[in-house]
């Protein structure tokens, strides 16, 4: 019954924040996007290294192979806007199911927190998690710009995340004073390695009117994902707060009130 609760409470929660967050990126960061986008044509690419390669190559087998290097993307207007709804879906349903976790362990060890503050502040630690911490290192970045690796990139985020993590845990969940010390040196690692970048402009490949427009709608696509992202844990935190008080919570009681862990909520 809990793991059926838990799933559904997930998924009404995914839906209405997928619904307001795709409604929030079309009007705060899809129109930078498209903006940022007219300016790829003009990007004065490096030297390409299979002009060095054998004329031998360039028959058919080069031309299946061209055609296998192109990446799909959707076809603008409502297809790039549905896929963009499925995919806000399915990550808020992921950001639902943890939350609610975080929630119901938080609720087993006996916090007295009602449901809608402990959610607020689950939502405030996820932002931290998922964006505020990572993005300090690696700002957003705009069709176009040029930057450091894919996989070192992604290995930061991912040290700078599970770092946020590990502090907000420790916080959270030792007694000891030295839980502080521990937590701001945890939140120090990542920034302590060092996040990848490039030592040359990320725009360096535009020349003129357009590096300065691209200029200035990187700084406005920054701010614009902040506060998307700001946007999407508040009304996480809103929404896992009321599914949680009314369907989660009470199944964590019938299953586990018997232990005496789970208080009782109004």
């Amino acid at each position: 019954m809990i793991f059926q609760r838990l799933i559904w409470a997930s998924l009404v929660v995914a839906l209405a924040v997928g619904i307001v967050q795709t409604g929030v990126q079309r009007l705060q960061a899809v129109p930078i996007i498209l903006a940022a986008e007219v300016f790829e044509d003009q990007k004065i690419e490096a030297p390409a290294a299979e002009a060095a390669e054998p004329k031998a190559h360039a028959g058919h087998d080069g031309h299946a192979m061209a055609e296998e290097a192109e990446e799909w993307a959707p076809a603008e207007g409502f297809d790039r806007t549905a896929w963009t709804f499925v995919a806000n879906v399915l990550h808020a349903f992921s950001m639902a199911l943890l939350v609610f976790a975080v929630m119901g362990v938080t609720v087993w060890r006996g916090t007295r927190l009602r449901a809608l503050p402990l959610a607020l502040v689950t939502a405030a630690a996820g932002w931290l998690v998922f964006y505020l911490w990572p993005s300090i290192g690696l700002h957003a970045e705009i069709p176009g710009m040029d930057a450091a690796r894919l996989g070192s990139r992604q290995g930061w985020w991912t040290l700078a995340a599970v770092s946020a993590a590990a502090a907000c845990a420790i916080a959270a969940g030792m007694r000891s004073h030295l839980r502080w010390i521990i937590a701001a040196a945890l939140l120090a690692l990542p920034f302590v390695v060092g996040a990848p970048h490039i030592t040359a402009d990320p725009l360096a490949g535009f020349q003129g009117e357009a590096q300065v427009v691209l200029r200035d709608l990187g700084t406005q696509f920054v701010w614009a994902t902040r506060w998307v992202s700001i946007s999407f844990w508040v009304l996480m935190g809103l929404a896992c707060g009321w599914a949680f008080q009314r369907w989660v919570q009470p199944a964590l009681q019938d299953t586990l009130g018997s232990v005496g862990k789970l208080p009782k909520t109004a």
